[in-house]
């Protein structure tokens, strides 16, 4: 077995004192030394002078340095370290000059490899003791067998001698594998059978490889000893092939930017921590998101924003406990897994170090930055048996953590709206996003004075496979506390970009309306994918026109405040929608860039019928109009309420009463028969919404 994980731990500042893994290292330590001594007294000093006289002696050990140095790594993902040559050399030195010296050979390696790694002391001293272990294991099974600690006479080995040398092997390596995989079990707070299984395969087959060379190298050496180096040829072989391949499948299972797992990694981790975990023993899953990342990105461009990432990695995984996976899921969204946890309380401690570890401020390119982060908790098996229930509970912890601005929750039922029989419908909504069951309807907007057309507003229909029409109200909530949201608004907005693309290029220059949820201006890619689909569409900003409520804007303020001016910095129109229901204050309303205000249906179906009602939506028209914006009335359905409307000097509306939501084809259709009908070309357009 190589060097242990932990022992490759940067921090090296060594195990806490009093420790279960202190205690084990310092127990193994003494005893490997110990044996290490006592046997180097088996040894007479002419035996030894005999021995150093010897070139073949030199050259033995200088191999045995030389395979200390790097060793040959199996898999990116293994537990333990990778597999030092130097085992070849060291066995061949056991079974030709006997224990003593085959110990010596290996704790000077391995003093070599410390100086030249600068190890700690406790990382060379525990390696020095495991190895002299196992090679008291290999040396007492040959003296079971009738073979001697001490060589009078060097030793070569016979064919009737195989089997001798086989279980010499076998203890060699099982002693090394139970006390590396026993310390890395301690660190990392796992079961040893975990440890061992994850390793112990490829480790196996490749000790087996270099443990039956070990008799060919002495029987050259008996023969010809300036064929021995020889050995090093393949050695190297491996070694690059070996590195090639671990290449390989670590670009396959880690993020390039960071070095740390993705998500393919981080399920593979989290399903084995599942099939482990023992009762009242809990799995967490943390994700994490930055807040306000995107500022970085904007003012210093995507390269800085790139390094700041990777200091973002350093320090979680600089953070987290022994055993603990940091992940990578794209953007500036990092996953953490906790294969075993006591409970949430010790969760969340987890949870708040991250915090405090971000909090620290970065300086770059002259700049200092304070980061912060949202942090979403969910426990195995309290609130999800596998992983993707998990993810996806974490996630609207973590959105709830973002929405309140409290930094870290947990997931609590109460809080998700989401049922078992709706969460059968997010993965049937995950399906149907990628099978293209979604369609965009729209719904012209209309002058209340003049009937032109100022825009369409797109509204998502899905048409389910089994349960035939599903209202928005039913899946896009669920969509907003899931990972699906992203991916639906992004569908919406490709759609309604398609739709303005094919209008704006054959002269219908209609403005489409998207509603986006207060999830939506949390993502910091939203103003990424409008921009990218402009461009790719040949689009000016304002052939798409974003719609936000008001509800959304009082609930978050400090964060969707900052991303309404971002979008109107890009030049896409903003409206704001369902206004009335939130109790905006005037000065709020007058300091968001919107350029249009959308009056509630509930209120506006109520004219005539309530005067109280019908007070509000005069009041709202005359608050908008003073402040130079438009007024829209929603949900228009009967003449009398149109006028009334167009008597307070309210300027569009839509509703049943002008058109009903049409696919895009019978939308292009009115728009066309319209436009001859005026005999003019309508200009400006209106908004498409998600709901």
């Amino acid at each position: 077995m190589g060097v242990l994980l932990l022992m490759a731990d940067t921090r090296d500042t060594g195990p806490r004192v009093g420790s279960p893994l202190w205690a084990y290292l310092v127990a193994v330590t003494t005893i490997g030394s110990a044996f290490l001594v006592a046997t180097q007294w088996l040894i007479s000093p002419g035996q030894l002078l005999d021995f150093v006289r010897s070139p073949l002696f030199w050259m033995l050990t200088a191999l045995v340095v030389l395979g200390e140095l790097r060793p040959v790594l199996l898999s990116s993902s293994m537990t333990v370290g990778g597999t030092y040559p130097s085992t070849m050399f060291t066995f061949a030195a056991l079974l030709h000059y006997g224990l003593p010296v085959a110990m010596l050979m290996q704790a000077v390696g391995m003093v070599v490899n410390g100086a030249v790694t600068r190890k700690a002391w406790h990382r060379v001293l525990f390696n020095i003791a495991q190895a002299t272990l196992a090679c008291a294991a290999a040396g007492a099974v040959l003296v079971m067998l009738g073979g001697h600690l001490v060589r009078d006479v060097l030793w070569v080995p016979q064919g009737p001698d195989m089997p001798a040398i086989v279980l010499a092997g076998l203890a060699y390596f099982a002693v090394r594998a139970l006390l590396v995989c026993g310390a890395v079990a301690l660190h990392e707070r796992r079961s040893i059978y975990r440890v061992l299984r994850a390793t112990i395969g490829q480790q196996s087959l490749f000790y087996a490889g270099l443990l039956g060379l070990a008799p060919l190298v002495v029987v050259v050496m008996n023969h010809s000893p300036a064929l021995v180096p020889l050995f090093v040829a393949p050695m190297a072989a491996v070694y690059v092939t070996a590195t090639l391949s671990v290449r390989r499948d670590h670009q396959a299972t880690h993020d390039g930017l960071t070095g740390l797992p993705n998500r393919k990694m981080l399920v593979v981790s989290t399903e084995e921590a599942l099939a482990e975990s023992r009762p009242g023993e809990r799995v967490g899953l943390l994700l994490l998101d930055l807040d306000r990342f995107k500022e970085v990105n904007d003012t210093l461009g995507h390269p800085v924003g790139d390094r700041l990432l990777q200091i973002v990695a350093h320090r979680l995984t600089h953070s987290v406990r022994p055993g603990d996976v940091v992940a990578r899921l794209g953007g500036d969204e990092f996953a953490v897994l906790l294969p075993s946890v006591r409970d949430a309380a010790a969760a969340r401690e987890v949870a708040a170090r991250l915090r405090v570890a971000l909090t620290e401020p970065v300086r770059l390119e002259g700049m200092t930055f304070d980061l912060d982060a949202s942090i979403g908790i969910a426990l195995h098996p309290d609130h999800a048996p596998d992983f993707e229930m998990l993810m996806q509970r974490s996630d609207v912890a973590m959105y709830l953590a973002k929405e309140g601005r409290t930094g870290v929750e947990i997931y609590i039922a109460d809080k998700d709206r989401n049922s078992p029989e709706r969460l059968n419908l997010l993965g049937d909504l995950r399906r149907a996003i990628d099978g293209s069951e979604l369609k965009l309807h729209y719904q012209p907007k209309l002058e209340l004075s003049g009937g032109r057309v100022r825009g369409v507003e797109a509204l998502l229909r899905w048409r389910h496979p089994e349960r035939g029409m599903i209202s928005p109200s039913e899946f896009v909530p669920m969509a907003e506390q899931s990972y699906l949201m992203r991916h639906l608004t992004q569908y919406v907005i490709d759609a309604a970009l398609e739709q303005a693309a094919c209008w704006w290029h054959a002269g219908l220059r209609e403005q489409i309306s998207v509603n986006v949820s207060a999830r939506d201006l949390l993502d910091s890619s939203l103003i990424d994918l409008l921009e990218a689909g402009l461009a790719h569409h040949d689009l000016p900003p304002e052939a798409i026109q974003l719609e936000v409520t008001e509800r959304v804007l009082m609930t978050d303020q400090a964060y969707t405040a900052d991303a309404v001016r971002a979008l109107a910095s890009l030049g896409v129109p903003l409206a704001l929608d369902d206004f009335g229901t939130g109790y905006s204050s005037l000065v709020r309303l007058q300091r968001l860039p919107v350029s249009e205000v959308k009056i509630d249906a509930s209120f506006v179906r109520r004219i005539g019928e309530s005067e109280d009602d019908e007070r509000i939506v005069r009041s709202i028209v005359d608050l908008v109009r003073s402040l130079g914006l438009r007024s829209v009335a929603e949900g228009v359905e009967s003449d009398e309420v149109a006028a009334r409307l167009a008597d307070m000097g309210c300027e569009l509306a839509q509703g049943w009463l002008f058109a009903e939501p049409m696919s895009a084809a019978e939308v292009t259709d009115w728009l066309r028969e319209r436009r001859d009908r005026e005999g003019a070309d309508l200009g400006l357009l209106r908004p498409a919404e998600v709901l």
